[in-house]
């Protein structure tokens, strides 16, 4: 790196500047000016490319090994416990209707991430996209919700393994010592030994390398899809038998009605979660403009269809009234004379396990990775190790937190959390299409900084210094509420820059003028220029009305305890600033910079801005129904992420540190 000319700063402070990159520490009387614009700054699409001696992950998986990582992840072991609660409580024979409406839903999600994913590939999932597009607060909020998600959704389902493999060894009473639960003495802890083992194995598992991983998930999805299709196949051939007795009720099709049909619908929309964990392995994919979006849509597409042909089958050979809540199909078959499709039935439901903690433990580590790239995290959890090509310490982190709560919680009460932070992941990567499409962040020579403001920049070959001014690196959807949260540079600094009109061009318009283009050549370019920003400010104001009446909409629909008189008040409001936010969306162009953003090529989200805002829609609507209890842990560990965040993410983060420059 040749040293390029040094500009003093009004504080003694020195800033350098060259032709490949430049470390300029934003200042603010000597100290980092830390406020709103600090919440909304974003990193650069490739900054991570760029940053020297950055750990990368080797790229490994191919389509078959996203599908096998997809399908194990959304298949869990919670296909066999809903057909009959769901069935039984809600829907009754339109089951399969409701796992269809729940499939759609689903799939309006996975149409957003599988843009992104194309896009932007590299570890993070969620995590990643919130920060390119909305900004570092939000996505520090996303990310440290995940986190929880992913451990206490691993330990449930590590929990749930002993009860399946009791069934091979004639009831838990019968199970060795050694796997068997049991009380500690003094205590009211039923610790699970049983758990914290299978715990271990997958941690030890995803510690020997992606491929391997993918491998052993790949075994344990066929044995979990051929059970699943043993339930079809005999089940449609008892359904025959019998003349589908589960369909000729009094009740008709729809006993519950139509809300029932969509609560039951809201409840099997959880089977679907899963998906995203194809996107966490974005940076281990060899093609992944072509092969995430087809691992995503395909990976999902599947496990519908399974799930809609299954809960046909078992609502049809059993009256739905009859159905047993805790372990439905081994009751439905053994109601009609097969009693040793019981040990199939558990069999598919070990490995359903299996692969649903493979697909909860293995996206964590990743999101822990990128978090610490990013300098969110301590750099401990961003160390690749070199044979493995494994975030080995993220990964040994998340495989113990979660051995600690399986071995010695009962997670029953926690699992409600496991939603709020894929349900929020959901809602933020849809706002992030809006934002993409609509207000994109353009990328100038600059990676990161504080936001707005106008930087010495490097000077040409010719010796001429050229300014950029970097108004896009904050997030414009969040900007737009504090205008003065915008920081001041130093007078010396700012001196610096020409006082002209021509600090806001860029480096091409900058050689137009000194080539002398005719003034009304310039007084075009200034309109078009105002337009587009015009433009960009509506655009914002959408996407930010969308939002913000989607959330007073869900909170007046939801919400039991508010007075009515509140909640037709933000009924009414929330109703307003969708609708208007809507129609400002569906009016404006979209922007021609999104063309730009990231990698070219890939998956293109179709139906926006429709989709992605239905997508909003039906998240934050779920969210507002998941009941005060579960909210208020989720608010107890979202208040110690603010203070990890706000005593360590937000001094540490790359983005505060050190300003790249890629030519």
């Amino acid at each position: 790196m040749q040293e390029g000319k040094k500009i003093g700063g009004g504080s003694g402070e020195t800033m350098e500047a060259d032709s490949a990159a430049i470390d300029i520490p934003f200042l603010v009387s000597g100290r980092k000016r830390v406020g709103f614009s600090t919440l909304t700054r974003r990193k650069h699409s490739n900054a991570q490319q760029h940053r020297k001696g950055s750990p990368q992950l080797v790229k490994h998986l191919k389509i078959w090994e996203l599908l096998a990582v997809g399908i194990g992840a959304t298949i869990g072991a919670g296909v066999y416990v809903l057909v009959g609660t769901v069935a039984r409580d809600k829907a009754g024979p339109s089951l399969s209707a409701s796992f269809l409406i729940a499939g759609v839903a689903a799939a309006l999600s996975a149409f957003c991430y599988a843009e992104l994913a194309s896009r932007c590939p590299s570890a993070g999932s969620a995590y990643h996209y919130a920060y390119l597009c909305v900004g570092e607060g939000i996505a520090w909020i996303i990310g440290w919700a995940l986190i929880l998600e992913y451990t206490v959704g691993g330990a449930a389902v590590a929990r749930g393994i002993s009860p399946n493999l009791a069934i091979f060894f004639g009831g838990s009473a019968n199970l060795p010592g050694w796997l068997s639960r049991r009380l500690i003495p003094g205590t009211s802890i039923v610790c699970d030994p049983c758990a914290l083992l299978l715990v271990a194995a997958v941690t030890c598992l995803l510690s020997t390398g992606i491929r391997e991983s993918a491998f052993v998930q790949t075994v344990m999805t066929a044995v979990n899809c051929s059970v699943l299709l043993f339930v079809i196949v005999v089940g449609s051939w008892l359904g025959f038998r019998n003349g589908w007795p589960g369909y000729n009720l009094a009740g008709g099709y729809m006993p519950f009605g139509v809300s029932g049909l969509l609560s039951g619908a809201a409840t099997v929309f959880f089977a679907f979660i899963g998906f995203d964990a194809v996107a966490s392995t974005a940076e281990e994919v060899k093609h992944p403009q072509r092969d995430l979006p087809i691992g995503i849509g395909l990976s999902l597409f599947i496990c519908g269809s399974i799930y809609i042909v299954v809960s046909a089958v078992m609502v049809g050979i059993v009256p739905y009234y009859e159905m047993d809540l805790d372990t439905p199909m081994s009751t439905a078959f053994m109601k009609n004379g097969l009693h040793w499709a019981m040990y199939a039935v558990a069999a598919g439901a070990v490995a359903a396990l299996s692969t649903a903690l493979l697909g909860a433990l293995l996206p964590q580590p990743r999101i822990l990775m990128a978090m610490s790239r990013d300098g969110l995290l301590p750099p401990l959890f961003s160390k690749v190790n070199k044979a493995t090509s494994v975030p080995v310490y993220s990964t040994v982190v998340t495989g113990f937190a979660a051995g600690c709560m399986a071995f010695l919680l009962n997670v029953d009460e926690l699992s409600g959390m496991v939603s709020v932070g894929t349900l929020m992941a959901f809602s933020i990567v849809a706002v992030s299409i809006l934002i993409l499409r609509y207000v994109p962040p353009i990328e100038p020579l600059v990676l990161s900084a504080a936001p707005t403001q106008e930087v010495p920049f490097v000077k040409k070959k010719s010796g001429i210094p050229v300014h950029l001014k970097k108004e896009e690196h904050a997030s414009p959807i969040l900007s737009i509420f504090s205008e003065s949260s915008i920081p001041e540079v130093d007078d010396d600094a700012t001196s610096l820059s020409s006082s002209s009109s021509s600090n806001d061009l860029t480096m091409e318009d900058d050689s137009a003028l000194q080539s002398g283009m005719p003034s009304s050549s310039r007084l075009g370019l200034d309109d078009e220029k105002e337009k587009e920003e015009r433009r960009r400010r509506y655009a914002a104001c959408g996407i930010s009305g969308v939002c913000i009446g989607v959330v007073l909409l869900s909170i007046a629909t939801s919400a039991a305890l508010l007075p009515s008189w509140l909640c037709w008040i933000m009924g009414v409001i929330g109703t307003s600033m969708l609708l208007v936010g809507s129609a400002i969306l569906l009016l404006i162009d979209q922007d021609e910079g999104r063309h730009q953003f990231g990698q070219s090529g890939g998956f293109h989200c179709p139906g926006v801005p429709v989709l992605p805002i239905m997508c909003i829609m039906v998240n934050v609507y779920l969210l507002a129904n998941l009941g005060s209890a579960t909210w208020l842990r989720v608010s107890a560990w979202l208040v110690i992420g603010v203070f990890v965040y706000s005593f360590y993410g937000i001094h540490h983060s790359s983005l505060s540190k050190d300003l790249h420059t890629i030519m």
